[in-house]
């Protein structure tokens, strides 16, 4: 995926450490990818607006506008993948930044070779649910309408802004109603088979999905939690 057929993928690194984000820079153009570098939020937001990256690596600690919010008000006009980066290790500091929307997270110190191929891994991500499903079919399960080809949702006929992480997930539920997939199942359709993160990123994303199609997980319209095992989309009815 690049942001224009044939380019080099387009990588914007908001990192406010030079010595870090330079490293990070060189690996990722000795990768092929045309990279850039930015040391703090406002400066960061008006560079992805008008660049318009296919991913961005962002601090979690940022000065100032801090990764989080960087990332909360990017998701308002791009779906560029983010890879965040943190210093700390707690739960809550990568739930926090998954929560603002990003696609998946790293923790300092990490191994510039790593962050390059988990960014390759975002970027070679079927941009379909991964189940073969045919790109033209509209899915319909009740009030919800997911159409592959626009990558549009709708419920009730109202329209849902969904991330690209997000997107993929639902079709990759509704793509198989009736079915229940693993979080590793989901992990390989969405993320791709090379991932190497947490699964516990999928329960993050898919209440995400949850909150933004109005899904009550205690009264499911239409993604229900199979205990101990994954998520199943209820069937077309």
């Amino acid at each position: 995926m690049t942001g224009t057929r044939g380019a080099a993928p387009r990588v914007l690194v908001v990192e406010d450490e030079p010595v870090l984000s330079g490293t990070v820079k060189t690996y990722l153009e000795r990768a092929g990818m045309s990279a850039s570098t930015c040391g703090d939020g406002l400066s960061a937001l008006e560079r992805i607006r008008t660049a318009s990256p296919d991913v961005v690596v962002l601090d979690l600690g940022l000065p100032g506008l801090d990764g989080v919010e960087v990332c909360r008000r990017l998701r308002t006009f791009s779906d560029c993948y983010v890879m965040m980066l943190t210093a700390r290790a707690e739960e809550a500091d990568t739930l926090l930044g998954l929560t603002a929307g990003a696609d998946d997270y790293m923790t300092k110190p990490f191994s510039p070779r790593e962050l390059v191929a988990r960014i390759q891994v975002l970027l070679r991500r079927p941009r379909t649910g991964g189940t073969g499903a045919p790109a033209e079919e509209v899915h319909r399960v009740g009030g919800l309408v997911l159409e592959p080809s626009s990558r549009r949702v709708e419920v009730d006929g109202a329209p849902v802004e969904l991330t690209r992480t997000e997107f993929d997930l639902l079709q990759a539920l509704v793509e198989q109603p009736g079915r229940v997939l693993s979080r590793r199942r989901l992990i390989d359709a969405v993320w791709g088979e090379g991932w190497g993160g947490d699964d516990h990123l999928v329960d993050v994303h898919i209440a995400h999905v949850r909150r933004k199609l109005g899904d009550d997980p205690s009264c499911p319209r239409f993604v229900h939690t199979v205990r101990g095992v994954g998520y199943r989309m209820e069937r077309p009815r």
